[in-house]
């Protein structure tokens, strides 16, 4: 009885995670995973509707508890012959450090197509890094450039964000691009909200992102303030 019962749970257990795959493989069946890289027109500095790639510019978000600060860094780091900017995305838990990730992006200075080259992440406990899981690097093994944010984005469109196989594999679908979202900064109209899965883990998260700002709102926290650090401003 024993045995029948560990082998129901065995196959019920593998049922569940062959379900699985296959959901996410249904899911992915058209997300648009080839972007033309090597004919864009790509820069490290510039911007589009929804995001800025300029030194200086940070944006902050806010939950109870959770607290994220990206910052635009000074910094380049060439890919592939590819310039790309460093952008950091720091995360605070209860005011204790968790999480700092360098984020590699350049931009279509055509199109305004926002395209994600890897990240080096760095994990913190108790003040000290344990870990780097999630970081990736375009062009190592099977790993490819992914497309952050359109410069025009469709309602119904579906990108790759990452594409590194066994480690990202996160994908996005635009819902909207009418989106209002109340923030402790105030209220921001003609947001562009999306919903990210993935093709390797169980995942459902979404992002809104409001015009001339960038991400507003994501995992329960919402926009606490933007701008340049003093002493940054816009390059011309």
């Amino acid at each position: 009885m024993i045995r029948k019962m560990h082998l129901v749970f065995t196959i019920t257990a593998l049922l569940t995670a062959l379900s699985c795959v296959v959901v996410h493989q249904v899911l992915a069946q058209d997300v648009q995973e080839e972007f033309n890289i090597a004919k864009r027109k790509l820069t490290h500095t510039g911007k589009s509707k929804y995001f800025i790639l300029e030194p200086g510019f940070q944006v902050v978000l806010k939950s109870s508890k959770v607290k994220m600060t990206t910052t635009v860094l000074d910094e380049t780091k060439e890919i592939n012959g590819i310039v790309t900017r460093v952008v950091e995305e720091k995360e605070e838990e209860n005011g204790k450090l968790t999480e700092i990730t360098r984020n590699f992006f350049a931009i279509d200075k055509e199109t305004g197509d926002v395209f994600y080259f890897g990240e080096d992440v760095d994990i913190y406990k108790q003040g000290k890094i344990v870990d780097h899981g999630g970081s990736w690097e375009a062009y190592e093994k099977s790993n490819k450039p992914g497309l952050t944010i359109p410069g025009n984005p469709k309602v119904g469109m579906k990108y790759y964000q990452e594409f590194a196989p066994g480690v990202a594999m996160d994908f996005a679908e635009v819902l909207s691009i009418s989106e209002t979202v109340k923030t402790p900064h105030g209220e921001l109209k003609n947001c562009l909200k999306t919903l990210d899965s993935s093709t390797i883990k169980a995942m459902k998260e979404y992002k809104t992102f409001a015009p001339g700002i960038g991400l507003v709102e994501f995992e329960g926290m919402k926009l606490l303030s933007y701008g340049y650090i003093k002493g940054k401003s816009p390059q011309k």
